[in-house]
């Protein structure tokens, strides 16, 4: 639990899609659900996908992407839950692969080791998803105990509109965990 009044805290992993724009409203939902927040995004997340300045003001906490320096504190409380959303092709086959090369990665990759239970909402194109290597991954990262949410290609439908990313579907998933 974190110093804040004995609430939860919840990493959230943010990576490089447009609907990253969005992640604001996990944030709040995250909050009307008494969880503390810390966001940690992948370095191209970093790079024009959301606005890092508001959400480091709306969690009160600035943003991670990179490692912090030894003997520097800990920014973040250790996490009670993980949320991924937008979680993309790159870092879910990263992730499944143990491949640790950038902090957002790495804590997911310690989280499984530490317990910590994982939600993830895929945005990942029809045409990456039929990639063998991305299936491959989904199994593992499922055989780890991560919870999944229905992926969202991001494509338009035969209406000619994009579904809903749904971001409270992650914290639905983690709400089971939380008993």
């Amino acid at each position: 639990m974190s110093e804040q009044a004995g609430k939860p805290f919840l990493y959230v992993v943010v990576c490089a899609a447009g609907i990253a724009a969005d992640v604001s409203e996990l944030i709040t939902a995250a909050h009307e659900r008494d969880w503390e927040v810390g966001v940690i995004a992948t370095p191209v997340a970093m790079n024009g996908f959301f606005d890092t300045e508001a959400v480091a003001a709306q969690t009160g906490r600035r943003i991670r992407s990179a490692w912090r320096s030894p003997g520097d504190p800990r920014p973040f409380p250790p996490p009670d839950a993980v949320v991924v959303a937008p979680a993309t092709f790159n870092t879910l086959n990263k992730w499944a692969a143990g491949l640790a090369d950038t902090l957002a990665v790495a804590t997911l990759c310690e989280a499984h080791g530490l317990g910590v239970p994982v939600a993830v909402l895929p945005c990942v194109a029809d045409a990456l998803a039929a990639h063998p290597a991305y299936q491959d991954s989904l199994v593992r990262l499922r055989g780890m105990g991560v919870r999944f949410g229905e992926p969202y290609s991001g494509e338009v439908g035969e209406d000619g509109r994009r579904p809903e990313f749904g971001w409270e579907r992650a914290l639905d998933l983690l709400g089971r965990v939380r008993g």
